[in-house]
């Protein structure tokens, strides 16, 4: 690694980025490949499972509740009207509870479809990623220091899913992967931030096209998730893009 060369936390956030979604959506896609659907179909299939794999890193924990807020800034760009009989079905399934507030907690059934759900990440991530150990246990380290981090300045999404539920003899691509999401989540939360400031609604944004106003946006964006990367020194920003741009997703 050239030690001349430095990325700036705002730099970094941005390189970071489109790794870190191609890795994640990789490895969540490939759960179908490894018998995700009859995982689900178990329970009760996508009517009753789908919000649980969503925020499985916090309903897996014993006690852990989402809060509404917390649901409506992950679910922010999705038909609020919808994701509420969404969530009404799962609670039709004896997959959730309902909280006042318009947040949720997984029942036992639905943190036994959890425990099973990690289960298979774990195999997932095993295979996806054998023969990259090292390289997956230096972006463990790296990422557990980023969430830490992402905490003092994470919105409602980051906190609706961070810090994820990490049990004793979780493998490392389990912690690997749900500390990617949780950063995915972080960075989302900073684009909502910076829309928002430009004036715009989660639809407004949707429709928006390339160009300066974008652009602007986008960068503020990066400004905003800069944060957690200041956490990291010079060399270990480098590294840990290099070890994301190596690993196979």
């Amino acid at each position: 690694m050239n030690d001349d060369v430095s990325l700036a936390p705002h730099d970094i956030a941005a390189l970071v980025a489109p790794a870190i979604d191609r890795i994640f959506l990789a490895v969540m896609a490939a759960g179908h490949a490894y018998g995700g659907a009859e995982l689900s179909q178990r329970y009760g299939g996508p009517a009753a499972t789908g919000f649980l794999v969503d925020f499985r890193t916090r309903a897996a924990a014993p006690g852990g509740t989402v809060s509404g807020a917390g649901f409506a800034a992950v679910t922010r760009y999705r038909d609020p009207v919808e994701c509420q009989r969404v969530l009404d079905k799962q609670v039709a399934h004896a997959m959730l509870c309902r909280e006042r507030d318009g947040g949720f907690y997984a029942t036992d059934r639905g943190r036994s479809f959890l425990t099973e759900l990690y289960g298979l990440h774990a195999q997932i991530t095993r295979e996806i990623w054998d023969g990259h150990g090292d390289r997956v246990a230096r972006l463990v380290d790296a990422f557990g220091v980023l969430v830490t981090a992402a905490s003092a300045d994470g919105g409602e999404a980051f906190h609706a899913v961070a810090p994820p539920y990490e049990p004793d003899g979780t493998p490392a691509g389990v912690l690997l992967l749900n500390r990617l999401g949780a950063l995915r989540h972080h960075r989302a939360d900073a684009h909502a931030a910076a829309w928002s400031a430009a004036g715009h609604s989660p639809r407004s944004i949707a429709d928006l096209p390339s160009g300066p106003q974008r652009l602007t946006i986008e960068l503020e964006t990066n400004r905003r998730a800069a944060g957690p990367y200041a956490a990291l020194a010079p060399a270990e920003r480098l590294t840990l893009l290099a070890d994301l741009a190596a690993l196979p997703g």
